[in-house]
């Protein structure tokens, strides 16, 4: 299977990072010096996706003018000989011709999110990444998922274990085979109620799905909480098409969450060669109350 093509459903408001998001799309959240939709695309890009199409909304124009040439900004950093920034800030903006918006114009859901971007996507298999889920680990999260695609074909999505009390939060998966990197989905359940979840293993952002996913999808079916979700519509999909779920390596966190956003901060920040000594002494003296 080759993966041409990503979908980035970056329409929502944001409501818990209030009032930062007030003005500034949540997606554009910095963790150390990039926005998450950043992490986000450079990990497509990894993949080896060629075109970018952001499913948008209202107030939502600094994500496109992040991904496009800023003349003003770029002579400047030139004038005064900044060579690595510009580099950096050139290198963030993919080709020409490759990134594509459309818009959700109501808030009614991941699926119906997906669903505006059909008519960029065609008759092809696709991926979809949800920028609050950020993963730190050497091997990017997407190109594992298409490697593994390309073992199975079909439908494939990143799967991890999570807290039973905590299955209420994720799409869940009713597991067949499973040879522990690997695991066969014989079911789908969308916020199951913990007692009555068919597993722990629970589905993140990231989604490698067969076309077909918009003729359940146009039938605009509403599901956990009055939204038409992006899980229903693939459980419709098993027994007609392979699916998959797939544990990768990596550390993956929430910045939906505040907590989940400054945890995503420190891991990052310690990642980096240029702040790992000052970042990690100055944890080591606030937790030792110096």
């Amino acid at each position: 299977m080759q993966i041409r093509k990503a979908v980035f459903p970056v329409g929502g408001l944001g409501t818990r990072f209030l009032p930062a998001t007030k003005a500034l799309p949540k997606e554009m959240l910095p963790i150390v010096d990039k926005p998450l939709i950043q992490y986000a695309v450079e990990e497509a890009r990894a993949a080896g996706i060629e075109e970018f199409i952001f499913v948008t909304g209202r107030g939502k124009t600094a994500i496109e003018d992040h991904f496009d040439h800023s003349y003003e900004l770029e002579d400047l950093l030139s004038s005064r000989d900044k060579d690595q920034a510009l580099a950096q800030i050139r290198d963030s903006v993919p080709p020409a011709g490759q990134v594509a918006y459309t818009r959700q114009q109501e808030p009614l859901g991941l699926g119906h999110a997906v669903w505006c971007a059909r008519n960029l996507i065609g008759d092809e298999p696709f991926a979809v990444l949800l920028a609050d889920d950020l993963i730190l680990g050497e091997d990017p999260c997407l190109r594992q998922m298409v490697e593994a695609a390309g073992e199975t074909g079909g439908n494939v999505v990143a799967v991890m274990d999570v807290p039973r009390e905590h299955t209420g939060r994720y799409g869940v998966l009713d597991v067949g085979a499973d040879d522990g990197r690997l695991a066969e989905v014989r079911g789908l359940v969308e916020k199951p109620d913990p007692a009555e979840a068919p597993s722990t293993l629970s589905v993140i952002g990231r989604y490698i799905l067969v076309p077909e996913v918009f003729d359940y999808l146009s039938q605009m079916e509403r599901g956990a909480g009055g939204e038409i979700q992006l899980t229903d519509a693939m459980a419709k999909l098993i027994g007609d098409h392979p699916f998959y779920g797939l544990r990768f390596t990596g550390t993956r966190f929430d910045c939906g969450d505040k907590l989940g956003f400054l945890k995503a901060t420190v891991a990052f920040g310690l990642a980096r060669d240029d702040l790992q000594e000052g970042l990690g002494a100055f944890l080591e003296d606030l937790v030792a109350g110096r």
